[in-house]
């Protein structure tokens, strides 16, 4: 039986310590649980697919070696009497619901948007007596897990509880939780990326967002368009291989995580004119200032057939590497004084008898009949709603990433959308300008933290007829001046605040937010993600008390 509605009616929870996301609907007690010595999971699954045992076994790895105390002072010390009585868990037991179709986590996060199962029962007794988790699919069962490995903690060996009973009836109030990162202004290791999708995975984030190029540079290797990253990377070691792109994509589903890509079209293609200078309009041309956002210069020229028919093709090989349903083909920024010094594209719109802005339909049109034909939704930037005269289909997912105010024009046309606005949710403002003779700052300062993020309404002047148009949002990383070296304390724990507004929903107090995301902050730096402090830990120790009224 589904109990998504139900749950949709649920005002949000009093918190546990450490539940990040903030479950719709929760029930607890005040006694001490144990973890028995030889505590198990049981699924009760007929044939259950192999990312589910992985997942399985990913928990009782993270409840055995998480080995986080509390955070309280003496850390778990104060429950050491308690412990001494407590009942043993000994059971976890996975059952899906009756009827539900048994498919793999990976099948099921890559499903349509808005036709994916998340919504799972969580019953913890007090009296050791097995635990359940019942879910309609086997990625609601894995959104269970992970909530049941942020319930324990550890002292003096002995992984426990204190707020048992525990009783949780939860689902997302958006499907789209994303994060985008850029791996084209620099590069990024495989293993970064899979260590980023962990922590996308412990916050229940749902949709990775890949902006795998860009004009500085083509890092990946498509079959059939290879001179495009043989060309275009900053080193053949810096590329991601087909079979690298199958492990990303492999890791995320079995995290219950799609992977939409980005090929950004047809702005942000100066790369592309190094293995086809022919495509490219006004290459590293200057001054860059007059014909681009940001260096290098460079434009692929849409009023060009044969331009249009090589990059619709490229985008057909793409979408063969990418099982998401979602492929975006970007639009953002483009720059018209580019083509009006481009003596071919001009002469490519005189031979046609159009207008520009007929010749960027045209060409979106081809692109976008590629990935239809591909069975891909396409997905673009704001501008191609709001600035541009271009036909798309209504099924087209539109980012709105300028200002959050934009967004409800983008619902008034009727689109669904994705909020990443700059004025919330970039995560790289307020490092300051990193053009090399500019000393002022940074285009979207200040700095956006997690505050800020976690204050946003994804209804704000959206009408009640067109909230259904609202997927959910994501933030994101552009890294002019971010590498492997910075991306996890530039990202963790920030990025977990859009994570909960897009689950639990708005609305949230932050001040009581604060003890659990500095809870699942030390949970994930036991876990190897490297996420920055947010107070000094004599207050992480003593919620409230770093408060300005305390």
């Amino acid at each position: 039986m589904r109990f998504l509605s139900l749950l949709l009616a649920l005002a949000p929870a009093a918190g546990v310590f450490g539940l990040w996301p903030q479950p719709r609907s929760l029930e607890t007690g005040s006694t001490a649980l144990k973890l028995a010595s030889d505590f198990d999971i049981h699924v009760s699954v007929q044939h259950p697919p192999s990312d589910l045992s992985d997942a399985v076994s990913r928990t009782k790895s993270f409840l055995q070696n998480d080995k986080l105390g509390r955070l309280v002072v003496g850390r778990g010390s104060s429950d050491s009497s308690a412990l001494k009585t407590a009942k043993s868990l000994k059971t976890l037991q996975l059952s899906l619901s009756k009827g539900a179709t048994v498919r793999s986590i990976t099948e099921e996060s890559r499903l349509a948007l808005g036709t994916r199962s998340e919504e799972y029962i969580l019953d913890i007794p007090a009296d050791g007596s097995t635990a359940t988790l019942t879910a309609n699919s086997t990625l609601g069962l894995l959104r269970g897990l992970t909530t049941f490995s942020q319930l324990f903690y550890e002292w003096s060996g002995q992984i426990y509880t204190v707020e048992a009973p525990i009783s949780i009836t939860d689902a997302p109030a958006y499907p789209w939780r994303g994060l985008m990162l850029d791996t084209s202004r620099n590069f990024f290791p495989v293993a970064d990326i899979m260590r980023t999708l962990d922590a996308m995975s412990l916050v229940k984030m749902s949709q990775f967002h890949w902006h795998v190029t860009d004009s500085q540079s083509f890092p990946l290797v498509i079959p059939g368009f290879t001179e495009l990253a043989n060309a275009g990377a900053y080193d053949p070691s810096m590329v991601y291989s087909p079979s690298d792109v199958q492990d990303i994509v492999d890791y995320a589903g079995a995290r219950g995580i799609d992977v939409m890509v980005e090929i950004d079209t047809p702005g942000h293609t100066a790369i592309i004119g190094a293995a086809h200078p022919e495509y490219v309009a006004c290459a590293e041309a200057s001054p860059w200032t007059t014909f681009a956002n940001e260096p290098p210069a460079g434009q692929l020229r849409l009023a060009s057939a044969t331009v249009a028919n090589f990059t619709a093709k490229m985008f057909t090989a793409v979408a063969k590497m990418f099982p998401s349903t979602v492929l975006s083909t970007g639009g953002d920024e483009l720059n018209t004084e580019c083509y009006a010094q481009d003596s071919e594209t001009q002469a490519d719109l005189t031979s046609t008898g159009r207008t520009l802005e007929q010749a960027l339909s045209v060409f979106t049109q081809t692109t976008h009949g590629a990935l239809k034909a591909a069975g891909k939704t396409p997905a673009v930037w704001e501008e191609m709603v709001l600035d541009h005269n271009v036909t798309l289909s209504n099924e087209t997912v539109v980012l709105v990433w300028i200002s959050s105010m934009n967004a409800a024009a983008v619902a008034e046309k009727n689109f669904r959308l994705v909020h990443a606005p700059s004025d919330y949710f970039y995560l790289d403002c307020g490092a300051g300008e990193w053009i090399g003779d500019d000393v002022a700052n940074s285009w979207c300062d200040p700095f956006k933290t997690w505050q800020k993020a976690y204050t946003f309404d994804p209804q704000a002047n959206i009408s009640a007829s067109q909230a259904h148009l609202v997927l959910g949002g994501e933030q994101a990383l552009w890294t002019e001046q971010s590498g492997p070296e910075n991306l996890d304390p530039i990202v963790w724990p920030r990025a977990a605040a859009s994570a909960e507004v897009f689950w639990t929903g708005p609305g949230g107090n932050g001040s009581e937010a604060l003890p659990r995301l500095h809870d699942v902050a030390f949970r994930m730096r036991q876990r190897g993600v490297k996420a920055i402090q947010l107070q000094p830990m004599w207050c992480a120790l003593r919620p409230g008390q770093c408060n300005l009224d305390s």
